[in-house]
């Protein structure tokens, strides 16, 4: 049966692959999006996401926040997949109102719609966030499985990055973290990630509209921006190699990442579109593998053939947290999501990309800058 998607946030990074995607499988597609500069540039139209679906789909310029534009993009629409927020932890810490207006408000408006005016809407699918576990499952040696605080500034100042027990203030071992682990996020991001999820879950429910989240990794891949210096490590590392410069590794470089290659995540969305396993449920989506900052850099350098310097710095920013990798057993195991590509063969197609793109404007300083101003950058 065709559907018809409305894809907030779809000229985005997901969005736009997601979009081209759906358009492949034969189904019509709508896209709500606000074009911001911070990923497309100042100049839209020379954006390559933008670009990419232009023609392709019915494309709305607006924003979340606005009913009006809301009212007219749910024109016809049966299925809904939200992607639309402002996404980076960091800058989360200082721009709280503008992270909540959209990620939570704009996300309240759509579903007090829903309560309270006739609608086609039959599935939902809302992006949510790894973020909104902090920093995830440990093992202490004594205490078992523990859910570990945020790290103190104190052990942080010393260049102690490890994460400690909760209870005995001990190292703990890393664990994948499953979907019943603790939530609480330790960025103003992941809080508002936290309650979009539940709002949308709840509403789903109540209303009797399916409704599926999917809790992100750290997505990367082909197409990424490569001019957004607020997320998106390999695109920020890629393009200060590429105007020659050095990259600081925050903390000791061993801090680590869940990355999956942006067409699996594609994937796990179709899956939720199209498989009733999926209602009401939430999933992780990631690799299940988890890999370092300072490998992530020093990969990059030799495929770039750079002579980049690599620093690690004993940097960091408030509100990061230390490692963190999905549990896949549930989405394995309720709609068959398997991760195709792994991180070595996502690097190749990743950086064979970069190399045919032109060189953006590195705005990598001015985004630390403004942390530092905001005493956020330690």
């Amino acid at each position: 049966m065709k559907k018809n998607v409305l894809i907030t946030g779809g000229a985005g990074f997901i969005g736009s692959n997601l979009a081209l995607r759906l358009i492949e499988l034969g189904h019509k597609v709508t896209v709500l999006d606000n074009l911001s500069p911070q990923i497309h540039g100042q100049d839209p139209s020379l954006s390559p996401l933008y670009c990419s679906i232009k023609d392709k789909v019915n494309f709305i310029h607006g924003s979340v926040e606005s009913r009006e534009d809301w009212l007219a993009a749910l024109v016809d629409i049966d299925t809904v997949v939200h992607l639309a927020a402002e996404t980076g932890t960091g800058q989360s810490m200082y721009q709280i109102k503008r992270y909540s207006d959209v990620n939570i408000g704009g996300s309240a408006i759509l579903l007090d719609l829903m309560a309270n005016e006739s609608h086609s809407i039959t599935k939902m699918v809302i992006a949510s966030s790894r973020s909104i576990y902090g920093e995830g499952k440990y093992l202490c040696s004594q205490h078992g499985i523990v859910y570990p605080n945020a790290r103190n500034a104190k052990d942080m100042k010393a260049a102690d990055f490890n994460v400690k027990c909760p209870i005995c203030s001990t190292n703990v071992e890393l664990l994948a973290t499953d979907e019943t682990s603790k939530i609480h996020p330790s960025s103003i991001y992941g809080v508002t990630k936290q309650v979009q999820e539940q709002m949308f879950m709840i509403t789903g429910q109540s209303i009797g509209v399916p409704t599926v989240s999917l809790r992100f990794q750290n997505v990367y891949g082909a197409g990424q921006s490569l001019s957004n210096p607020y997320t998106g490590i390999l695109s920020i590392f890629s393009t200060r190699i590429k105007n020659g410069n050095g990259i600081n590794i925050f903390e000791d470089g061993l801090e680590s990442r869940d990355f999956i290659y942006i067409d699996d995540v594609v994937e796990s969305i179709v899956l939720s579109i199209f498989n009733d396993n999926a209602n009401y449920q939430i999933f992780n989506v990631g690799s299940g593998v988890c890999t370092d900052v300072l490998t992530v850099a020093k990969t990059l350098k030799n495929v770039y053939q750079s002579n980049s310097e690599i620093l690690i710095s004993g940097n960091y920013r408030v509100g990061d947290i230390r490692h963190n990798f999905a549990d896949l057993t549930l989405i394995k195991s309720k709609i068959g999501f398997e991760p195709k590509i792994d991180f070595a063969t996502g690097m190749n197609m990743f950086t064979d990309w970069v190399n045919v793109q032109e060189v953006h404007t590195d705005l990598y300083e001015a985004s630390i800058a403004e942390m530092k101003d905001k005493g956020l950058y330690k």
